[in-house]
């Protein structure tokens, strides 16, 4: 039975690797997800049959009926959410993660209150404790903030890196008591009380613009604990799975971090966001005027483009305009003109969001073009329309040192020919500073919901 367990936990994991190494293309995500779960319901399957052997039989039904309820939510939730809410279901699915490592971590040291300590499992249990406390407490605060449900802003008062250091500290030593003196039912709950506290106190600070790399962060630190509550269980596939997901979560984080132009300290420790230009307006931009165009004109251009890279942002996500844009797309090209999708990294408020969002509208996968590949394009290109985007080609990205974005790789919509803006208002985006590439005189806006003002601009160049 050990040779058959070892088996088939490897061979999960195989297919969580093979899964994982579909991901990294739209092209084969899809069956990489299909591959991943089979792999995840292959494990789960024979972890029930394991409990069959030494549970009782209403044990057995409790853990069937866990995994029904898990599959019914989980089934339920991807269904109905929107794809503008996904950021905040993944930071609830982390949370979960995390809050189960450590709940199981939390149940094994309590087998073990009295005994001497025991390095091989205190150790483990201790870190997922840590690890998956902080997950669950700061992914709460991240599914809050996204969600609304409290401010997006980042939440300071004085002397609160002091209070997160007292907070480690006192961690640190509880985890050091629990290895020397031997576990206790008092500092076990401490511990994990301390590591909630801290996962609050950690996300608090942080805005939510930087939330989507905050919940990457998050993801890694589940990884992490599921991982050491693998080695207090001696489960094979748990440690594979969480390093799996913590070296993902890692190396994803450190992509976006890079991809916004900021260190990983800076989007952790600096509260940006906490100050914002007041009603959305840069200082000197209330004495400027963007061009607005009608959609029978701004059609009238596109139809008669040689060339069109289309920018999508968080807008087009918001108006669900993808099959829109895809249809604008397909009429553009029946007269000749080029199309291509420019796609910056951290698009939306995910990585890989616009790429989603297109493939449900069936975009073809060639047209979607990664920021390096494209970016020497749009000085040739005709016309740049941007939908729904904003800081993403904000041109003070480059051009100003003193600007909160400064450093950050950005789109060049702003060195083609012309460029058509879709925007419900001159509002900023994330960032919440003024985009001057609005007030270029080579730039057009046609204000409203970016789906409407897609399907408008479709019968214009069809009229054309």
């Amino acid at each position: 039975m050990i040779i058959v367990t070892s088996l088939v936990y490897l061979l999960a994991a195989v297919l969580f690797i093979i899964g994982l190494k579909f991901l990294s293309s739209p092209r084969g995500a899809r069956r990489g997800n299909w591959i991943a779960a089979v792999g995840m319901v292959l494990a789960v399957a024979w972890t029930v049959v394991l409990l069959g052997r030494s549970f009782t039989p209403v044990g057995i039904a409790i853990s069937i009926v866990g995994v029904m309820i898990g599959a019914v939510v989980g089934t339920l939730s991807a269904r109905a959410v929107k794809m503008t809410a996904i950021p905040q279901m993944i930071a609830v699915f982390n949370g979960v993660g995390g809050g189960a490592a450590a709940v199981v971590a939390m149940s094994e040291l309590l087998k073990l209150v009295g005994q001497q300590p025991n390095f091989q499992i205190d150790f483990p249990s201790a870190f997922a404790i840590i690890i998956g406390g902080v997950s669950f407490a700061g992914s709460a605060i991240a599914f809050l903030k996204l969600q609304e449900l409290m401010t997006g802003s980042p939440v300071t008062y004085p002397g609160q890196q002091l209070v997160n250091g007292v907070l480690g500290l006192l961690i640190l030593a509880l985890a050091v008591v629990l290895l020397t003196v031997g576990s206790s039912a008092l500092v076990v709950t401490a511990l994990m009380v301390l590591a909630l506290v801290l996962g609050v106190a950690f996300v608090l600070p942080i805005g939510g613009a930087d939330m989507p790399v905050v919940i990457s962060l998050l993801n890694a630190f589940t990884g992490l604990a599921v991982a050491a509550s693998g080695f207090v269980l001696g489960n094979f596939a748990l440690i594979v799975a969480g390093t799996l997901v913590g070296a993902s979560g890692t190396l994803l984080t450190k992509l976006m971090s890079d991809a916004m132009g900021r260190s990983l300290t800076n989007i952790l420790f600096s509260a940006f966001g906490q100050v914002q230009v007041g009603a959305g307006v840069a200082s000197g931009a209330e004495n400027r005027t963007a061009r607005s165009g009608s959609s029978d004109d701004l059609g009238t251009m596109l139809a008669y483009s040689r060339s069109v890279i289309i920018v999508p942002g968080y807008g087009l996500a918001v108006a669900q305009g993808q099959h829109a844009v895809r249809e604008l797309a397909d009429t553009l090209e029946k007269r000749g003109v080029e199309v291509a999708y420019a796609i910056h990294p951290v698009a939306g408020r995910m990585p890989g969001h616009m790429n989603v969002l297109l493939a449900e509208a069936n975009v073809p996968y060639e047209q979607l073009k990664e920021m390096d590949e494209i970016n020497d394009e749009f000085k040739r290109v005709d016309v740049a329309l941007v939908v729904g985007a904003n800081d993403v080609v904000n041109p003070a990205a480059r051009s100003s040192p003193g600007s909160p974005i400064y450093g950050m790789p950005i789109l060049n919509a702003d060195q083609a020919h012309n460029v058509v803006f879709l925007k419900r208002s001159m509002r900023p985006g994330f960032a919440g500073i003024d985009n001057d590439l609005l007030y270029d005189p080579k730039t057009v806006m046609l204000f409203g919901d970016a789906k409407e003002s897609l399907t408008k601009l479709v019968v214009a160049i069809k009229a054309a």
